[in-house]
């Protein structure tokens, strides 16, 4: 990380979120995996509402994966896109059960395998879990990196290797969190509110009043 700026900016990012962890709630590998699949286009407060409900009536891969789809699909009916979430939930589960013996797999390819599972859930796993270094991008991660300029791609994946590329591993998963929680709270996709901004000074597309809707 040779940039003097990239460094400020960071120490601020710790600064203003001192706690950078995931904000769904669970406490299995089990409960990680669903929650991830149901939180891509919808927020983790909405997941959060639906997931204790569920995991008390599918507690475990093997609960999950005899659930009944029109059941499932009611139980995380407030989630977007319920109908191919569930149908994911369970392919997904049946897979854990029957192959890996209940047991969430530890490697990307694997994972990957899995219904509902892309690049940037199976990184958000990974990384949650202290595999291996990732850095998942979603739409905020997106769109506060390249408003801040610290990747240029319009490509996810480009802009993952960027950042990789940009920052050390060290600090990939606490990234991960700061831009997301940035993006939730500040640098929003329609409204950012640069001048409440506390890293507006290290922000090109606020000094240049050039802010493009980037989400």
């Amino acid at each position: 990380m040779g940039h003097a700026s990239d460094r400020k900016l960071l120490k601020e990012f710790e600064a203003l979120y001192p706690d950078p962890r995931s904000e769904l709630n669970f406490s299995s590998d089990y409960q990680l995996i669903v929650s991830v699949i149901l939180s891509a286009q919808c927020t983790d407060k909405k997941v959060n509402e639906v997931t204790p409900q569920l995991f008390s009536t599918y507690p475990s891969f093997e609960a999950l994966s005899k659930a009944m789809l029109p059941k499932l699909e009611k139980s995380i009916r407030p989630i977007n896109y319920y109908r191919s979430k569930a149908k994911n939930l369970l392919s997904m589960a049946k897979v854990v059960h029957e192959k890996h013996h209940d047991k969430l797999p530890r490697s990307r390819s694997e994972l990957e395998e899995l219904a509902g599972v892309g690049r940037k859930t199976a990184s958000v796993i990974l990384s949650q879990l202290g595999i291996e270094p990732a850095l998942a991008v979603d739409t905020h991660v997106f769109r506060v990196a390249r408003r801040l300029h610290l990747a240029s791609s319009e490509k996810r994946d480009e802009v993952e290797q960027q950042l990789r590329e940009r920052f050390p591993k060290e600090i990939w998963h606490h990234l991960h969190h700061w831009l997301i929680f940035h993006g939730r709270r500040v640098c929003k996709a329609q409204r950012p509110a640069c001048e409440q901004c506390a890293v507006a000074v290290f922000c090109p597309s606020r000094q240049s009043s050039t802010i493009k809707k980037a989400s």
